[in-house]
Protein backbone atom coordinates (compact mmCIF):
# COMPACT_ATOMS: atom_id res chain seq x y z
CA UNK A 1 0.00 0.00 0.00
CA UNK A 2 1.34 3.39 -0.97
CA UNK A 3 2.02 6.06 1.62
CA UNK A 4 0.39 9.23 0.35
CA UNK A 5 2.58 12.33 0.46
CA UNK A 6 0.83 15.67 0.84
CA UNK A 7 1.96 19.10 -0.35
CA UNK A 8 0.35 21.64 1.96
CA UNK A 9 0.07 25.27 0.85
CA UNK A 10 -0.79 28.50 2.67
CA UNK A 11 -3.61 30.81 1.62
CA UNK A 12 -4.18 34.37 2.76
CA UNK A 13 -7.54 34.41 0.98
CA UNK A 14 -9.80 32.26 -1.17
CA UNK A 15 -8.27 33.42 -4.48
CA UNK A 16 -4.82 32.32 -3.32
CA UNK A 17 -6.31 29.09 -1.99
CA UNK A 18 -7.72 28.11 -5.39
CA UNK A 19 -4.49 29.22 -7.11
CA UNK A 20 -2.54 26.91 -4.79
CA UNK A 21 -4.77 23.99 -5.80
CA UNK A 22 -4.34 24.89 -9.47
CA UNK A 23 -0.55 24.80 -9.00
CA UNK A 24 -0.57 21.32 -7.49
CA UNK A 25 -1.25 21.58 -3.74
CA UNK A 26 -2.77 18.50 -2.14
CA UNK A 27 -4.14 20.60 0.71
CA UNK A 28 -4.49 24.24 1.73
CA UNK A 29 -4.55 25.83 5.18
CA UNK A 30 -6.17 29.17 5.87
CA UNK A 31 -7.81 31.16 8.64
CA UNK A 32 -11.43 32.01 9.17
CA UNK A 33 -12.76 35.18 10.82
CA UNK A 34 -10.94 34.70 14.14
CA UNK A 35 -8.47 32.61 16.18
CA UNK A 36 -6.31 31.92 13.10
CA UNK A 37 -2.91 33.16 14.39
CA UNK A 38 -2.65 35.72 11.58
CA UNK A 39 -4.85 38.75 12.27
CA UNK A 40 -4.00 40.11 8.82
CA UNK A 41 -5.21 36.96 7.05
CA UNK A 42 -8.80 36.56 8.25
CA UNK A 43 -11.54 35.24 5.95
CA UNK A 44 -15.27 34.65 6.01
CA UNK A 45 -16.53 31.13 6.60
CA UNK A 46 -18.05 31.30 3.11
CA UNK A 47 -14.53 31.85 1.71
CA UNK A 48 -13.36 28.63 3.35
CA UNK A 49 -16.42 26.83 2.00
CA UNK A 50 -15.56 27.95 -1.54
CA UNK A 51 -11.96 26.76 -1.25
CA UNK A 52 -13.05 23.44 0.29
CA UNK A 53 -15.48 22.83 -2.56
CA UNK A 54 -12.81 23.61 -5.14
CA UNK A 55 -10.18 21.48 -3.37
CA UNK A 56 -12.52 18.48 -3.13
CA UNK A 57 -12.90 18.61 -6.89
CA UNK A 58 -9.35 17.19 -7.04
CA UNK A 59 -9.50 15.09 -3.90
CA UNK A 60 -7.52 17.81 -2.11
CA UNK A 61 -8.29 19.07 1.39
CA UNK A 62 -8.75 22.27 3.37
CA UNK A 63 -7.52 22.83 6.91
CA UNK A 64 -8.77 25.73 9.04
CA UNK A 65 -6.40 27.33 11.52
CA UNK A 66 -7.73 27.72 15.06
CA UNK A 67 -4.23 27.98 16.44
CA UNK A 68 -4.18 30.86 18.89
CA UNK A 69 -4.26 30.69 22.66
CA UNK A 70 -7.83 31.35 23.75
CA UNK A 71 -9.20 33.30 26.66
CA UNK A 72 -11.76 31.45 28.76
CA UNK A 73 -14.64 33.58 27.49
CA UNK A 74 -13.65 32.84 23.88
CA UNK A 75 -14.12 29.07 24.10
CA UNK A 76 -17.89 29.07 23.36
CA UNK A 77 -17.32 31.27 20.30
CA UNK A 78 -14.51 28.96 19.14
CA UNK A 79 -16.83 25.97 19.46
CA UNK A 80 -19.52 27.68 17.37
CA UNK A 81 -16.98 28.64 14.73
CA UNK A 82 -15.60 25.11 14.52
CA UNK A 83 -19.11 23.80 13.88
CA UNK A 84 -19.48 26.31 11.05
CA UNK A 85 -16.17 25.12 9.59
CA UNK A 86 -17.35 21.51 9.70
CA UNK A 87 -20.62 22.38 7.96
CA UNK A 88 -18.65 24.35 5.34
CA UNK A 89 -16.69 21.23 4.37
CA UNK A 90 -13.40 21.91 6.17
CA UNK A 91 -11.44 18.66 6.52
CA UNK A 92 -9.36 19.33 9.64
CA UNK A 93 -8.50 21.94 12.25
CA UNK A 94 -5.02 23.09 13.22
CA UNK A 95 -5.07 23.88 16.94
CA UNK A 96 -2.71 25.14 19.64
CA UNK A 97 -4.91 25.52 22.72
CA UNK A 98 -5.59 22.02 24.00
CA UNK A 99 -8.66 23.14 25.96
CA UNK A 100 -10.48 22.76 22.65
CA UNK A 101 -10.36 19.01 23.32
CA UNK A 102 -12.80 19.55 26.18
CA UNK A 103 -15.43 21.15 23.95
CA UNK A 104 -18.31 19.44 22.16
CA UNK A 105 -16.72 19.36 18.72
CA UNK A 106 -18.05 17.77 15.50
CA UNK A 107 -16.29 14.67 14.11
CA UNK A 108 -13.43 16.53 12.44
CA UNK A 109 -9.69 15.79 12.41
CA UNK A 110 -7.53 17.76 14.82
CA UNK A 111 -3.92 18.59 13.96
CA UNK A 112 -1.51 19.83 16.62
CA UNK A 113 -0.06 23.16 15.46
CA UNK A 114 3.68 23.70 15.52
CA UNK A 115 2.73 26.32 18.14
CA UNK A 116 1.84 23.38 20.40
CA UNK A 117 5.62 22.92 20.89
CA UNK A 118 6.07 19.60 19.12
CA UNK A 119 9.77 18.81 19.26
CA UNK A 120 10.21 15.75 21.49
CA UNK A 121 8.94 12.16 21.27
CA UNK A 122 7.33 12.57 24.68
CA UNK A 123 5.30 15.61 23.65
CA UNK A 124 4.33 13.98 20.36
CA UNK A 125 3.09 10.84 22.13
CA UNK A 126 1.16 12.96 24.62
CA UNK A 127 -0.69 14.75 21.83
CA UNK A 128 -1.44 11.55 19.93
CA UNK A 129 -2.85 9.95 23.08
CA UNK A 130 -5.16 12.93 23.51
CA UNK A 131 -6.67 12.29 20.07
CA UNK A 132 -4.67 14.49 17.69
CA UNK A 133 -4.48 12.73 14.32
CA UNK A 134 -1.51 14.77 13.11
CA UNK A 135 1.37 16.63 14.72
CA UNK A 136 3.13 19.57 13.06
CA UNK A 137 6.78 19.59 13.99
CA UNK A 138 9.01 22.40 15.21
CA UNK A 139 11.15 23.72 12.34
CA UNK A 140 14.50 23.57 14.14
CA UNK A 141 14.72 19.76 14.29
CA UNK A 142 17.21 17.37 12.76
CA UNK A 143 16.32 14.31 10.72
CA UNK A 144 17.41 12.14 13.63
CA UNK A 145 15.03 13.96 15.96
CA UNK A 146 12.22 13.51 13.44
CA UNK A 147 12.97 9.79 13.22
CA UNK A 148 12.82 9.53 17.01
CA UNK A 149 9.41 11.20 17.02
CA UNK A 150 8.23 8.84 14.27
CA UNK A 151 9.23 5.85 16.41
CA UNK A 152 7.19 7.23 19.32
CA UNK A 153 3.90 7.80 17.47
CA UNK A 154 1.72 6.26 14.76
CA UNK A 155 -0.20 9.44 13.88
CA UNK A 156 0.60 11.56 10.83
CA UNK A 157 3.63 13.86 10.88
CA UNK A 158 3.71 17.21 9.13
CA UNK A 159 6.89 19.19 8.59
CA UNK A 160 7.59 22.68 7.25
CA UNK A 161 9.82 22.61 4.18
CA UNK A 162 9.83 26.22 2.98
CA UNK A 163 9.28 29.78 4.16
CA UNK A 164 10.12 32.21 6.93
CA UNK A 165 11.73 30.91 10.12
CA UNK A 166 10.88 32.12 13.60
CA UNK A 167 14.08 32.47 15.60
CA UNK A 168 12.45 31.02 18.72
CA UNK A 169 10.91 27.60 19.11
CA UNK A 170 7.31 27.93 17.90
CA UNK A 171 4.87 28.53 20.73
CA UNK A 172 7.71 29.34 23.11
CA UNK A 173 8.51 32.92 22.05
CA UNK A 174 7.25 35.73 24.27
CA UNK A 175 9.53 38.52 23.05
CA UNK A 176 6.85 40.35 21.03
CA UNK A 177 4.36 40.16 23.88
CA UNK A 178 6.91 41.51 26.36
CA UNK A 179 7.98 44.41 24.14
CA UNK A 180 4.67 45.48 22.61
CA UNK A 181 1.86 43.56 24.29
CA UNK A 182 1.26 41.85 20.93
CA UNK A 183 1.38 38.11 21.53
CA UNK A 184 2.70 35.74 18.86
CA UNK A 185 0.46 33.09 20.41
CA UNK A 186 -2.54 35.33 19.77
CA UNK A 187 -1.66 35.99 16.14
CA UNK A 188 -0.25 39.49 16.64
CA UNK A 189 3.53 39.05 16.51
CA UNK A 190 5.37 42.36 16.03
CA UNK A 191 8.41 40.48 14.67
CA UNK A 192 11.07 41.91 16.99
CA UNK A 193 13.40 39.23 15.63
CA UNK A 194 13.67 41.32 12.44
CA UNK A 195 14.80 44.43 14.38
CA UNK A 196 18.36 45.73 14.72
CA UNK A 197 20.30 45.08 17.94
CA UNK A 198 23.65 45.80 19.51
CA UNK A 199 25.50 42.92 21.15
CA UNK A 200 27.34 44.00 24.30
CA UNK A 201 29.44 41.91 26.68
CA UNK A 202 29.53 42.07 30.48
CA UNK A 203 32.33 44.64 30.38
CA UNK A 204 30.32 47.00 28.19
CA UNK A 205 32.30 46.18 25.08
CA UNK A 206 30.40 46.48 21.78
CA UNK A 207 30.74 43.09 20.08
CA UNK A 208 28.36 43.84 17.18
CA UNK A 209 26.49 47.04 16.42
CA UNK A 210 23.17 47.78 14.77
CA UNK A 211 22.60 44.36 13.21
CA UNK A 212 19.61 42.09 12.71
CA UNK A 213 21.16 39.55 15.06
CA UNK A 214 17.95 37.53 15.57
CA UNK A 215 16.81 37.50 11.94
CA UNK A 216 17.05 34.12 10.22
CA UNK A 217 17.19 33.24 6.55
CA UNK A 218 14.20 31.49 5.05
CA UNK A 219 13.76 27.73 5.25
CA UNK A 220 14.27 25.59 2.15
CA UNK A 221 14.29 21.80 2.22
CA UNK A 222 13.58 20.82 -1.38
CA UNK A 223 16.84 18.85 -1.42
CA UNK A 224 15.74 16.82 1.64
CA UNK A 225 12.24 15.72 0.58
CA UNK A 226 13.23 12.06 0.16
CA UNK A 227 14.98 11.91 3.53
CA UNK A 228 11.98 13.50 5.24
CA UNK A 229 9.58 11.02 3.63
CA UNK A 230 11.77 8.09 4.68
CA UNK A 231 11.92 9.57 8.20
CA UNK A 232 8.14 9.33 8.39
CA UNK A 233 6.89 12.75 7.27
CA UNK A 234 3.71 12.56 5.16
CA UNK A 235 2.84 16.26 4.83
CA UNK A 236 5.24 18.88 3.49
CA UNK A 237 4.18 22.35 4.52
CA UNK A 238 4.94 25.71 2.94
CA UNK A 239 4.88 28.71 5.29
CA UNK A 240 3.27 31.94 4.10
CA UNK A 241 -0.30 32.86 5.02
CA UNK A 242 0.70 36.52 4.66
CA UNK A 243 2.41 36.02 1.31
CA UNK A 244 0.93 37.16 -2.00
CA UNK A 245 -0.43 35.04 -4.83
CA UNK A 246 2.73 35.05 -6.95
CA UNK A 247 4.79 33.69 -4.05
CA UNK A 248 2.34 30.87 -3.36
CA UNK A 249 1.99 29.93 -7.03
CA UNK A 250 5.74 29.85 -7.59
CA UNK A 251 6.70 27.91 -4.47
CA UNK A 252 3.81 25.44 -4.66
CA UNK A 253 4.56 24.55 -8.27
CA UNK A 254 8.26 24.16 -7.49
CA UNK A 255 7.62 21.67 -4.67
CA UNK A 256 4.97 19.89 -6.75
CA UNK A 257 7.70 19.13 -9.25
CA UNK A 258 10.11 18.01 -6.52
CA UNK A 259 7.54 15.69 -4.94
CA UNK A 260 6.40 14.27 -8.28
CA UNK A 261 9.99 13.47 -9.26
CA UNK A 262 10.55 11.69 -5.95
CA UNK A 263 7.29 9.73 -6.16
CA UNK A 264 8.09 8.68 -9.72
CA UNK A 265 11.31 7.06 -8.49
CA UNK A 266 9.77 5.50 -5.37
CA UNK A 267 6.61 3.47 -6.11
CA UNK A 268 5.94 2.89 -2.41
CA UNK A 269 4.88 6.55 -2.22
CA UNK A 270 1.93 8.21 -3.93
CA UNK A 271 0.22 11.58 -4.29
CA UNK A 272 -2.37 12.67 -1.74
CA UNK A 273 -4.73 14.13 -4.37
CA UNK A 274 -5.50 13.78 -8.06
CA UNK A 275 -4.50 15.53 -11.23
CA UNK A 276 -1.37 16.51 -13.10
CA UNK A 277 -0.16 19.91 -14.19
CA UNK A 278 -0.04 20.80 -17.86
CA UNK A 279 1.67 23.84 -19.33
CA UNK A 280 2.15 27.11 -17.50
CA UNK A 281 5.09 28.96 -16.00
CA UNK A 282 8.40 27.45 -14.93
CA UNK A 283 8.90 28.00 -11.18
CA UNK A 284 12.03 29.38 -9.51
CA UNK A 285 12.13 29.93 -5.71
CA UNK A 286 14.94 32.49 -6.08
CA UNK A 287 12.64 34.86 -7.96
CA UNK A 288 10.09 35.54 -5.21
CA UNK A 289 10.28 36.72 -1.60
CA UNK A 290 13.21 35.32 0.37
CA UNK A 291 15.88 36.44 2.82
CA UNK A 292 18.37 33.94 1.49
CA UNK A 293 17.94 30.25 2.30
CA UNK A 294 19.01 27.82 4.99
CA UNK A 295 18.30 24.17 5.76
CA UNK A 296 18.57 25.09 9.45
CA UNK A 297 19.37 22.06 11.64
CA UNK A 298 17.96 19.33 9.39
CA UNK A 299 21.32 17.57 8.93
CA UNK A 300 22.19 17.93 12.63
CA UNK A 301 24.89 20.47 11.87
CA UNK A 302 25.14 24.21 12.20
CA UNK A 303 25.57 26.54 9.28
CA UNK A 304 25.06 30.25 8.77
CA UNK A 305 21.42 30.86 9.59
CA UNK A 306 21.41 34.63 10.06
CA UNK A 307 19.93 36.69 7.23
CA UNK A 308 23.02 38.94 7.50
CA UNK A 309 22.73 41.86 5.10
CA UNK A 310 19.02 42.61 5.51
CA UNK A 311 16.07 41.28 7.51
CA UNK A 312 13.60 41.99 4.72
CA UNK A 313 13.21 40.16 1.43
CA UNK A 314 16.39 39.95 -0.57
CA UNK A 315 15.00 38.16 -3.56
CA UNK A 316 17.35 37.01 -6.28
CA UNK A 317 21.03 37.81 -5.88
CA UNK A 318 22.23 39.47 -9.10
CA UNK A 319 25.82 40.36 -8.29
CA UNK A 320 27.67 43.56 -7.44
CA UNK A 321 27.72 47.09 -8.79
CA UNK A 322 30.54 47.29 -11.31
CA UNK A 323 30.28 50.98 -12.13
CA UNK A 324 27.91 53.93 -11.90
CA UNK A 325 27.46 56.39 -14.77
CA UNK A 326 25.06 59.18 -13.85
CA UNK A 327 21.72 57.45 -13.19
CA UNK A 328 22.89 54.19 -14.74
CA UNK A 329 23.98 51.29 -12.57
CA UNK A 330 25.99 48.64 -14.37
CA UNK A 331 26.13 45.23 -12.69
CA UNK A 332 28.81 42.62 -12.60
CA UNK A 333 26.44 39.62 -12.62
CA UNK A 334 27.06 36.61 -10.41
CA UNK A 335 25.35 34.46 -13.02
CA UNK A 336 24.00 34.68 -16.53
CA UNK A 337 20.99 37.03 -16.69
CA UNK A 338 19.85 36.02 -20.16
CA UNK A 339 16.85 34.12 -18.76
CA UNK A 340 15.56 37.16 -16.90
CA UNK A 341 17.57 40.25 -17.90
CA UNK A 342 16.89 43.51 -16.10
CA UNK A 343 13.60 45.01 -17.14
CA UNK A 344 11.70 48.29 -16.75
CA UNK A 345 10.01 48.32 -13.33
CA UNK A 346 12.16 45.64 -11.69
CA UNK A 347 12.54 46.12 -7.93
CA UNK A 348 16.22 46.33 -6.89
CA UNK A 349 17.73 46.19 -3.42
CA UNK A 350 21.21 47.62 -2.89
CA UNK A 351 22.95 46.61 0.35
CA UNK A 352 24.59 49.82 1.59
CA UNK A 353 25.78 48.31 4.87
CA UNK A 354 25.12 45.29 7.05
CA UNK A 355 21.53 45.33 8.20
CA UNK A 356 20.47 48.10 5.82
CA UNK A 357 19.43 48.12 2.20
CA UNK A 358 18.12 50.73 -0.19
CA UNK A 359 15.28 49.72 -2.48
CA UNK A 360 14.66 51.29 -5.87
CA UNK A 361 12.72 50.64 -9.04
CA UNK A 362 14.52 50.37 -12.35
CA UNK A 363 13.04 53.14 -14.47
CA UNK A 364 14.77 51.53 -17.42
CA UNK A 365 16.33 48.10 -17.47
CA UNK A 366 18.18 46.18 -20.14
CA UNK A 367 20.66 43.32 -19.90
CA UNK A 368 22.81 44.04 -16.82
CA UNK A 369 22.17 47.81 -16.75
CA UNK A 370 19.47 49.66 -14.80
CA UNK A 371 18.61 53.35 -14.70
CA UNK A 372 17.43 54.56 -11.26
CA UNK A 373 16.37 57.95 -9.93
CA UNK A 374 19.04 58.39 -7.24
CA UNK A 375 22.51 56.86 -7.15
CA UNK A 376 23.94 59.12 -4.42
CA UNK A 377 24.04 56.32 -1.82
CA UNK A 378 25.38 53.68 -4.20
CA UNK A 379 28.99 52.62 -4.65
CA UNK A 380 30.83 50.06 -6.79
CA UNK A 381 31.14 46.72 -5.02
CA UNK A 382 27.75 46.87 -3.29
CA UNK A 383 25.64 43.71 -3.48
CA UNK A 384 22.52 43.91 -5.61
CA UNK A 385 19.35 41.82 -5.31
CA UNK A 386 16.19 41.81 -7.40
CA UNK A 387 13.14 41.49 -5.16
CA UNK A 388 10.56 42.16 -7.86
CA UNK A 389 10.95 40.65 -11.32
CA UNK A 390 8.38 42.33 -13.56
CA UNK A 391 8.47 39.78 -16.37
CA UNK A 392 8.34 36.80 -14.02
CA UNK A 393 5.39 38.31 -12.14
CA UNK A 394 3.53 38.71 -15.42
CA UNK A 395 4.34 35.13 -16.30
CA UNK A 396 2.89 33.93 -12.98
CA UNK A 397 -0.26 35.92 -13.56
CA UNK A 398 -0.92 35.11 -17.19
CA UNK A 399 0.58 31.66 -17.74
CA UNK A 400 -1.03 29.41 -15.14
CA UNK A 401 -0.86 25.63 -15.54
CA UNK A 402 -3.95 23.48 -16.01
CA UNK A 403 -4.62 20.85 -13.38
CA UNK A 404 -6.14 17.89 -15.16
CA UNK A 405 -7.34 14.48 -14.06
CA UNK A 406 -7.13 11.63 -16.55
CA UNK A 407 -10.41 10.00 -17.52
CA UNK A 408 -10.65 6.85 -19.65
CA UNK A 409 -13.64 6.55 -22.01
CA UNK A 410 -15.08 3.18 -23.04
CA UNK A 411 -17.40 3.11 -26.05
CA UNK A 412 -19.60 0.03 -26.63
CA UNK A 413 -22.34 -0.38 -29.22
CA UNK A 414 -24.41 -3.51 -29.83
CA UNK A 415 -27.53 -3.88 -31.96
CA UNK A 416 -28.12 -0.14 -32.05
CA UNK A 417 -27.79 0.38 -28.28
CA UNK A 418 -24.74 2.42 -27.25
CA UNK A 419 -23.09 2.79 -23.85
CA UNK A 420 -20.39 5.43 -23.24
CA UNK A 421 -18.70 5.00 -19.87
CA UNK A 422 -15.96 7.15 -18.32
CA UNK A 423 -13.71 6.17 -15.42
CA UNK A 424 -11.65 9.00 -13.91
CA UNK A 425 -8.41 8.62 -11.97
CA UNK A 426 -10.16 9.89 -8.83
CA UNK A 427 -12.43 6.84 -8.88
CA UNK A 428 -15.54 8.62 -10.12
CA UNK A 429 -17.51 7.12 -13.00
CA UNK A 430 -20.29 8.26 -15.29
CA UNK A 431 -22.31 6.50 -17.97
CA UNK A 432 -24.53 7.63 -20.81
CA UNK A 433 -26.73 5.15 -22.71
CA UNK A 434 -28.81 5.77 -25.81
CA UNK A 435 -30.41 3.99 -28.75
CA UNK A 436 -28.81 4.99 -32.00
CA UNK A 437 -30.45 7.58 -34.20
CA UNK A 438 -27.23 8.24 -36.09
CA UNK A 439 -26.44 7.00 -39.57
CA UNK A 440 -24.12 4.08 -40.09
CA UNK A 441 -20.71 5.32 -41.18
CA UNK A 442 -19.49 4.68 -44.68
CA UNK A 443 -15.86 4.87 -43.67
CA UNK A 444 -15.22 3.05 -40.42
CA UNK A 445 -11.69 4.35 -39.87
CA UNK A 446 -12.73 7.98 -40.33
CA UNK A 447 -15.69 7.58 -37.96
CA UNK A 448 -13.51 6.00 -35.28
CA UNK A 449 -10.93 8.76 -35.67
CA UNK A 450 -13.69 11.32 -35.08
CA UNK A 451 -14.69 9.41 -31.94
CA UNK A 452 -11.11 9.36 -30.67
CA UNK A 453 -10.57 13.03 -31.41
CA UNK A 454 -13.77 14.41 -29.88
CA UNK A 455 -13.87 12.05 -26.88
CA UNK A 456 -10.15 12.62 -26.27
CA UNK A 457 -10.21 16.28 -25.28
CA UNK A 458 -10.33 18.26 -22.06
CA UNK A 459 -13.61 19.16 -20.37
CA UNK A 460 -13.61 20.88 -17.01
CA UNK A 461 -10.89 19.35 -14.81
CA UNK A 462 -10.79 16.12 -16.82
CA UNK A 463 -8.51 15.09 -19.66
CA UNK A 464 -10.46 12.44 -21.58
CA UNK A 465 -8.92 9.74 -23.74
CA UNK A 466 -10.81 7.04 -25.60
CA UNK A 467 -9.58 3.74 -24.22
CA UNK A 468 -11.61 1.21 -26.24
CA UNK A 469 -14.14 1.02 -29.06
CA UNK A 470 -16.32 -2.10 -29.16
CA UNK A 471 -19.11 -2.17 -31.74
CA UNK A 472 -20.83 -4.46 -34.19
CA UNK A 473 -21.35 -1.54 -36.56
CA UNK A 474 -19.88 1.94 -36.76
CA UNK A 475 -21.97 5.09 -36.61
CA UNK A 476 -21.15 8.60 -37.71
CA UNK A 477 -21.57 11.38 -35.13
CA UNK A 478 -21.04 15.07 -35.71
CA UNK A 479 -18.24 16.76 -33.78
CA UNK A 480 -20.79 19.00 -32.08
CA UNK A 481 -22.71 15.97 -30.77
CA UNK A 482 -19.59 14.23 -29.45
CA UNK A 483 -18.30 17.42 -27.81
CA UNK A 484 -21.66 17.85 -26.11
CA UNK A 485 -21.51 14.21 -24.95
CA UNK A 486 -18.03 14.70 -23.51
CA UNK A 487 -19.07 17.85 -21.67
CA UNK A 488 -22.10 16.05 -20.27
CA UNK A 489 -19.90 13.25 -18.95
CA UNK A 490 -17.58 15.81 -17.33
CA UNK A 491 -20.53 17.47 -15.59
CA UNK A 492 -21.77 14.10 -14.36
CA UNK A 493 -18.32 13.30 -12.92
CA UNK A 494 -18.11 16.64 -11.14
CA UNK A 495 -21.63 16.28 -9.75
CA UNK A 496 -20.63 12.98 -8.16
CA UNK A 497 -18.02 14.63 -5.91
CA UNK A 498 -17.12 12.29 -3.05
CA UNK A 499 -18.31 13.20 0.40
CA UNK A 500 -15.83 14.06 3.12
CA UNK A 501 -14.74 11.08 5.14
CA UNK A 502 -15.77 11.26 8.77
CA UNK A 503 -12.87 11.57 11.17
CA UNK A 504 -12.09 8.60 13.36
CA UNK A 505 -13.59 8.84 16.83
CA UNK A 506 -11.17 10.60 19.13
CA UNK A 507 -10.51 8.89 22.44
CA UNK A 508 -11.87 10.71 25.45
CA UNK A 509 -8.85 12.54 26.83
CA UNK A 510 -8.24 11.45 30.40
CA UNK A 511 -6.12 14.56 30.73
CA UNK A 512 -5.71 17.51 28.42
CA UNK A 513 -2.08 18.06 27.34
CA UNK A 514 -0.69 21.25 28.88
CA UNK A 515 -0.50 24.42 26.81
CA UNK A 516 2.34 26.85 27.50
CA UNK A 517 0.67 30.20 28.16
CA UNK A 518 3.31 32.35 29.91
CA UNK A 519 7.06 32.77 29.75
CA UNK A 520 8.79 30.40 32.21
CA UNK A 521 11.20 32.10 34.65
CA UNK A 522 11.66 35.23 32.55
CA UNK A 523 12.57 33.20 29.47
CA UNK A 524 11.44 35.20 26.46
CA UNK A 525 12.55 32.76 23.79
CA UNK A 526 14.54 29.57 23.40
CA UNK A 527 16.17 28.58 20.13
CA UNK A 528 18.61 26.29 18.39
CA UNK A 529 20.07 29.38 16.73
CA UNK A 530 23.21 30.71 18.41
CA UNK A 531 24.60 34.22 18.09
CA UNK A 532 27.97 33.12 19.47
CA UNK A 533 28.29 30.52 16.72
CA UNK A 534 27.23 33.00 14.03
CA UNK A 535 29.85 35.51 15.17
CA UNK A 536 32.66 32.96 15.53
CA UNK A 537 32.59 33.07 19.34
CA UNK A 538 31.55 29.47 20.01
CA UNK A 539 34.22 27.76 22.16
CA UNK A 540 33.27 24.37 20.71
CA UNK A 541 34.18 25.75 17.29
CA UNK A 542 37.42 27.33 18.45
CA UNK A 543 36.02 30.88 18.62
CA UNK A 544 38.97 33.24 18.85
CA UNK A 545 37.45 36.54 19.98
CA UNK A 546 37.52 36.98 23.74
CA UNK A 547 34.28 38.30 25.27
CA UNK A 548 33.15 38.58 28.86
CA UNK A 549 29.88 36.83 29.53
CA UNK A 550 27.02 37.29 30.02
CA UNK A 551 26.22 38.84 26.69
CA UNK A 552 23.35 41.29 26.19
CA UNK A 553 21.15 42.30 23.27
CA UNK A 554 20.31 46.00 23.33
CA UNK A 555 17.58 47.76 21.35
CA UNK A 556 16.37 51.30 22.18
CA UNK A 557 17.43 51.07 25.82
CA UNK A 558 15.88 47.61 26.18
CA UNK A 559 18.43 45.06 27.31
CA UNK A 560 18.08 41.27 27.24
CA UNK A 561 20.53 38.76 28.62
CA UNK A 562 21.64 35.79 26.57
CA UNK A 563 22.15 32.42 28.22
CA UNK A 564 23.78 29.51 26.41
CA UNK A 565 22.81 25.92 27.16
CA UNK A 566 25.84 24.39 25.46
CA UNK A 567 24.97 20.85 26.55
CA UNK A 568 21.77 21.01 24.46
CA UNK A 569 23.24 23.54 22.02
CA UNK A 570 20.50 26.11 22.65
CA UNK A 571 20.38 29.85 23.24
CA UNK A 572 17.91 31.53 25.60
CA UNK A 573 16.92 35.21 25.59
CA UNK A 574 15.94 36.31 29.10
CA UNK A 575 15.07 39.44 31.03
Amino acid sequence: MQLKLELLAPARDSAIGTAAIDCGADAVYMAGPSFGARVAAANKVSDLEAVARYAHRYGARLYATVNTLLDEEELPEAERLIRQYYEAGVDALIIQDMRLLELNLPPIELHASTQAIVRTPERAAQLEKAGLSRIILERQLSLEQIRAIRRAVSCEIECFVHGALCVGYSGQCFLSEYLTGRSANRGCCAQPCRSLYDLVDAGGRMVAADRALLSLKDFRLDSHIGELADAGVCSFKIEGRLKNASYVKNIVRHYRGVLDSFIEQRPEYGKASFGRLAGGFTPDPDLTFNRGYTTCFIDGKRGTWNSADVARSKGEYLGEIEKIKGHEVILKPSKELSGWPLSNGDGLSFVVKEGEAVGMRADLGSGNTASVKDTSSLRPGMKVYRNFNVKFERELEKNMPERLMDAAVFYRSRSGHTVVEVRAEDGRTATVEFDEAAQEARKRELAEETLRCCLGKTSGPYSFHLETIESDRTYFYTAAYLNSLRNRLSEMLQASAPQREAAAMRPAASSVPPTLRTAPDGELLRTKYCIKYELGLCPKQGGGLSVREPLFLVNQNRRFQLRFDCKNCEMIVTL
